[in-house]
């Protein structure tokens, strides 16, 4: 099996760590490759909610090694809290858990500019103030810190660097509040000790491994949609969540790979502002809001809903090459009397099938459905047979349009409420 990359294929959100969760069971070791604890991936087991948002959710298995990668961008008290959160849950994680020494660490000032900027956008992204752009500004501007840098003995001296240009920076907003440099220096210096256990050389671990026969599930963060380079910029993320990401996340050549899932919902979320072709600002947008607990796991803002669009799909799968596709939260269609799918768009051009990179022309377009018959329900399914006849016809739309097996579909949020398809 080797190393297998999951992705989120459309806007995030896709219901990754449970997949991650499930495909455990053949996996050796899972790494993140990218992002920060903007992200929430959520685990239901055996009816127990776990939240993860930096800690990859393969640790809920007691013979999974985990890693966190150099593409991540670290922040100390939420890793700190996840360790809190899984000891109380009696998960031994000692001895499994590593974090890349070259992740890039969130400061405190990192999340007072994100929320600062926030405020005054004329069109606000919609971040989640985690500080995670600052962060990664910081790397590219080779002014941040990593997470070996932490052991360094001039470590006081870069951080007072960075808080005299960020003081500087921040005396031009409104309520402007000093950094205090002697509480952030003490604060980094405790949080280096609490960390110390965890720091490796995570690159050399992921290729060793691999060199060992071991099969290695490398985990992003986000979606496709909300890519840097490929997303509906800017209002995407600050990493590459794309297969290029995992990379150079966790230092690895392409030519180590065996197989990318994409994770794809049998609809369309997004949380954030952004264009959103396929919003449906009605009854069903909310019944599927409702029904699919569309609430961010790190905000608690309500998604954005909307029907499966396959334009954007189609552009996800040429990006990424996709092996598989796993189609999750299927059940959340239950119900609904016809069910849409996007085949194209129109715009004032006339009709397209190909996503734009022009967020003025995403703005303006029209979406062209092709409609389905619903199904009762999909509850207690175990294979493709156990389905509804107009579940599997949706299924088989969606899998002849994308040129890609959907070789998963989940249809419940629990570990077992999982068909694998032969």
């Amino acid at each position: 099996m080797g190393l297998s990359i999951l992705i989120g294929a459309q806007w995030g959100d896709e219901g990754k760590a449970k997949i991650v969760d499930y495909l455990c069971r053949n996996i050796d070791i899972v790494v993140r490759y990218q992002g920060g604890a903007n992200a929430g991936h959520t685990v239901v087991l055996e009816g127990k909610k776990f939240v993860f948002h930096l800690i990859p959710s393969g640790i809920l298995h007691p013979d999974k090694q985990c890693y966190i990668g150099n593409g991540v961008v670290l922040d100390p008290e939420q890793f700190l809290k996840e360790i809190e959160m899984i000891e109380k849950s009696g998960i031994s994680y000692h001895n499994r858990l590593k974090i890349s020494a070259l992740a890039h660490v969130i400061m405190p000032y990192h999340k007072t500019l994100d929320a600062l900027r926030e405020t005054k956008r004329k069109n606000p992204i919609g971040t989640t103030g985690r500080g995670i752009g600052p962060c990664y500004a910081d790397k590219s501007s080779r002014n941040g810190l990593r997470l070996i840098d932490l052991y360094s003995d001039k470590l006081d001296e870069k951080i007072e660097a960075n808080i005299e240009y960020y003081n500087y920076l921040f005396q031009n907003y409104e309520n402007y509040q000093p950094l205090d440099k002697e509480k952030i220096i003490k604060d980094y210096q405790y949080y280096a000790e609490k960390l110390k256990p965890f720091v490796d050389d995570v690159a050399f671990l992921v290729n060793e491994n691999l060199d060992q026969g071991k099969n290695i599930l490398a985990e992003g963060a986000q979606g496709v949609g909300l890519d840097i380079d490929f997303g509906t910029y800017p209002f995407v993320t600050s990493s590459n969540p794309t297969a290029g990401g995992a990379m150079t996340g966790i230092g690895v050549s392409p030519l180590r790979v065996d197989k990318i899932y994409a994770i794809m919902k049998a609809y369309t979320t997004r949380v954030g502002e952004g264009p959103f072709p396929t919003e449906l600002l009605d009854e069903t947008g909310e019944y599927l809001r409702k029904k699919g607990h569309e609430f961010g796991s790190t905000t608690g803002r309500p998604r954005r809903c909307g029907w499966f669009d396959l334009v954007f799909a189609k552009y996800s799968v040429m990006l990424n090459r996709f092996t598989d596709i796993v189609l999750t939260k299927l059940d959340v269609l239950d119900g609904i009397d016809k069910i849409k799918v996007c085949v194209g768009y129109r715009t004032s051009k006339g009709e397209i099938s190909r996503f734009p990179v022009s967020l003025d022309e995403l703005y303006e377009i029209t979406p062209i459905y092709q409609e389905f018959d619903g199904w009762e329900s999909v509850e207690g399914a175990k294979t493709m047979a156990d389905l509804p006849e107009n579940a599997r016809k949706y299924i088989d739309f969606l899998e002849k349009s994308l040129n890609t097996s959907i070789s998963i579909i989940s249809v419940g949020p629990d570990r077992e409420e999982t068909i694998v398809r032969k």
